[in-house]
């Protein structure tokens, strides 16, 4: 009985009753309906979800198809389609490598291609959804493929239609449309322009940028390493809060502020638990907040589950009780539940 544990960055979570690995779209679809009526668990690198030390009682379907296919204009740019399966940042990687541009800030990130555009994944000033042309998916309901367009895909922060519907679609292959070039669109992320010693609105070159946003994750263990406890994570916890102007009114004049479209105002998650009392380091049993970034909860070592879900309730709470906001996990709880 194969041990979750063993399948996700934070490296907790008990048994699975059935466990398959797949690699190919048929597989992928024998699977699920072979799974009939018991529950389903849909993997791909396990970076971005915290399962219950009780595991999961149904079929965990681990996709690792990572196919490529490319279609290359000198006008319009790069139209590629990946797997599901494959490892996110190599696809970065290589899209970089063969001179294409756009996805640089999001280098680091991880997890599979297939997850990306349920969580729109996003960082320095972008989101994937810039990017997506459509998602082939497996309609679990209706037992038949289905493509969204990126208008259907209903991105916003952080979500998406396949997130508003958890455990409908199983995400088969993504298409990206990149532009050819070797220099970013200007920056607009403080902290990245910052390290990349240029002003906001400036440009850099790809490859920098890719390095720079490499190093500030790592700093804030963000990239994934056996050695640094730090990096024994799930990445960013919370999402950013988008709250309504009279609320974002009443926060201290030095809480970022990010105004949006809808008259709604994005403030830092991390700060709020920073100056809510909540500390680097800070641990219950094996769980601990990071020592390089409050918005990472850690495994620091024989870490339990439920103990990471207390460490995120007591974020929470703190965050609740002194601004009165309520902090949502960015990661998928299995089997689990905070506040």
């Amino acid at each position: 009985m194969a041990e979750l544990s063993d399948y996700t960055s934070l490296r907790v979570g008990g048994p699975a009753k059935k466990f398959i690995e797949v690699s190919s779209e048929k597989e992928i679809i024998e699977a699920i309906e072979g799974a009939a009526d018991s529950p389903i668990l849909i993997m791909g690198a396990g970076t971005n979800m915290l399962v219950s030390d009780d595991g999961f009682a149904g079929t965990v379907i681990r996709i690792s198809n990572n196919k490529i296919e490319a279609e290359v204009d000198a006008c319009s740019g790069a139209t590629l389609t990946i797997g599901a399966g494959e490892n996110w940042d190599e696809f970065v990687k290589t899209t970089i490598s063969r001179g294409f541009a756009g996805l640089e800030t999001l280098s680091g990130i991880p997890g599979t291609v297939g997850a990306a555009p349920i969580q729109n994944i996003g960082a320095y000033g972008h989101e994937v959804s810039e990017f997506i042309t459509r998602v082939r998916t497996y309609d679990r309901q209706v037992k038949a493929l289905k493509t969204f367009t990126n208008q259907e895909c209903e991105f916003s922060y952080r979500n998406s239609h396949f997130k508003a519907h958890p455990g409908r679609y199983v995400v088969l292959d993504v298409a990206f449309q990149l532009r050819i070039g070797e220099v970013t669109t200007p920056i607009t992320y403080i902290e990245l322009a910052s390290a990349l010693g240029i002003s906001v609105g400036e440009k850099s070159s790809v490859v920098t940028c890719r390095e720079k946003v490499l190093e500030l994750r790592s700093r804030k263990g963000m990239l994934l390493s056996d050695s640094d406890h730090d990096s024994w994570s799930a990445g960013s916890f919370f999402t950013n809060p988008i709250v309504s102007a009279e609320v974002a009114a009443q926060l201290p004049l030095d809480a970022p502020r990010w105004p949006q479209t809808d008259g709604r105002v994005k403030t830092s998650a991390a700060w709020l638990i920073e100056h809510s009392g909540i500390t680097k380091g800070q641990s219950i049993g094996g769980a601990r907040i990071s020592t390089k970034h409050v918005l990472a909860l850690t495994n620091s070592g024989g870490a339990k589950a439920s103990e990471i879900a207390a460490l995120a309730k007591l974020a929470q709470e703190k965050v609740k009780a002194t601004f009165n906001i309520a902090l949502e996990p960015e990661v998928n709880l299995v089997g689990l539940n905070l506040l």
